[in-house]
């Protein structure tokens, strides 16, 4: 596939970076002559120094032949002019913008993206993808990770086995048999930097992170069965008061109205603005890693910090001195995976890679086939796919104990008429079933083709 990323920062980057690595023929536009030297010094793309929206840059990135343009700038209004001539000069089949103002995305202005005014097709909005995010670790603080699938009747779950988890050292059938009603299925495992597909045998050890598909219904029994009973927090403190942090606040007051919720903003114009926009939160003006400011907001009594500034080493920073200040536990969004690794040495709880979120929502427009949604865990080691079955997949009709499903993928759910059915030997897979299953990055071609549409098929 042939494709064209407008913009060369960190998500940029970040999508490059992974189309290239599956062979992708990819070429990347930005304005920054270092930014386009860096990508290209790295990775094996195409670097062009111009604006992303002019036709002649387009021209000499090949956008007569592309099958894809993914505009990621810092500004809406460019990414949609570059989807726009991408369409309209160069007959572009598939235009992915990533669009920041909530105005644009407002449900009664839904027709201004379509093919007869701005023609893009799919437009992300990382800010509210991240937030829907952070409100779930909120919401099931004992998950390492958590993600929705199918509507949002099925999540995966990142799961930490400690050392008081209750199901190490137990075969994973036996797990099956042990609680027969609960519907959860251990799909994979992280142990000592190796990320491998879990099987009936498979046991769990301690310091496993294991990833878990389940109904949603069953997601607090799920995480209660590894050990984890951790309560939602009550008494919250959010770092940065940006699109994210607003829009988890607003919606922590609209689900959650009985939460204490105190903000602290920087910019002190952004400070007004929001204190103005929400009904019950607190909004203090100054700096998260100021001492006087956190004890302001009663840092020492706080459950939870949520730190959301657009810097990370500010979020860092603000969750170490919470802690030491008293705070119980702190969340911290990271854009550089070069700190992802060293969060628990500065005791920090969780994070969240908001690159990570784009990206995985642009893979599942790059992946061919009937593929509904994609989630990379592990910096890319594997996805978690949901697809839909066609008649013409080798899945359907089979019953689970013949399955021969190539190497590196397990099945973890399928959806029908509305209800998440018990995966057992005889268990069979139907046409337009919703499947959702773990696959490791080497094998995500094996389930591209199982759900390919019939037309590739033959």
């Amino acid at each position: 596939m042939k494709v064209i990323i407008c913009g060369a920062g960190q998500v940029g980057y970040g999508i490059a970076e992974r189309l290239s690595q599956e062979g992708n023929d990819v070429s990347v536009i930005d304005v920054s002559a270092s930014l386009i030297s860096a990508t290209t010094d790295m990775l094996d793309v195409r670097g062009y120094v111009g604006h992303g929206a002019h036709p002649d840059v387009l021209a000499k990135a090949g956008a007569d032949q592309a099958d894809m343009i993914i505009a990621v700038t810092l500004y809406d209004e460019i990414n949609m002019v570059a989807c726009q001539v991408a369409h309209s000069l160069f007959n572009v089949p598939t235009k992915i913008a990533r669009i920041r103002a909530q105005s644009y995305l407002q449900s009664h202005y839904s027709d201004l993206f379509s093919r007869d005014h701005m023609p893009i097709d799919v437009t992300i909005s990382p800010e509210v993808e991240v937030g829907k995010m952070v409100l779930r670790r909120i919401s099931y603080p004992g998950a390492t990770d958590i993600v929705r699938f199918v509507d949002d009747n099925v999540a995966m779950l990142a799961i930490e086995c400690t050392e008081d988890c209750p199901v190490l050292n137990t075969p994973l059938a036996q797990l099956a048999q042990l609680f027969p009603d609960l519907m959860a299925t251990v799909t994979g495992v992280y142990r000592e930097g190796r990320l491998f597909i879990a099987r009936s045998g498979d046991q769990l050890r301690a310091g496993d992170l294991a990833y878990v598909i389940c109904h949603r219904d069953h997601t607090r029994r799920t995480l209660s069965l590894f050990g984890h009973e951790e309560t939602e927090a009550r008494r919250i403190v959010i770092a940065g008061g940006g699109n994210i942090g607003y829009y988890v606040a607003k919606t922590i007051e609209e689900m959650q109205p009985k939460t204490s919720l105190k903000i602290i903003e920087a910019n002190r114009d952004r400070a007004i603005a929001i204190s103005e926009q929400l009904n019950h939160a607190i909004v203090l003006n100054g700096s998260v890693l100021e001492q006087n400011i956190l004890q302001q907001v009663d840092i020492q009594d706080a459950e939870l910090l949520v730190a959301l500034t657009n810097n990370d080493q500010t979020n860092i920073l603000s969750a170490v001195m919470a802690k030491e200040l008293g705070c119980k536990s702190s969340l911290v969004l990271l854009n550089n995976p070069s700190f992802h690794d060293m969060t628990k040495a500065v005791g920090i709880d969780a994070h969240i890679n908001p690159r990570a979120v784009t990206i995985s929502r642009v893979l599942q427009h790059v992946r061919k086939g009937r593929i509904r949604s994609v989630y990379a865990v592990q910096k890319g080691a594997a996805e978690v796919i949901e697809a839909e079955a066609l008649e013409t997949s080798p899945l359907v009709g089979v019953p689970f104990r013949d399955l021969e499903l190539p190497k590196g993928i397990r099945l973890g759910a399928i959806y029908r008429d509305g209800k998440m059915l018990t995966l057992n030997g005889d268990t069979k897979i139907k046409a337009k079933d919703r499947v959702v299953l773990f696959a490791l990055a080497e094998s995500v071609r094996h389930v591209e083709q199982m759900f390919r549409v019939s037309i590739q098929y033959f």
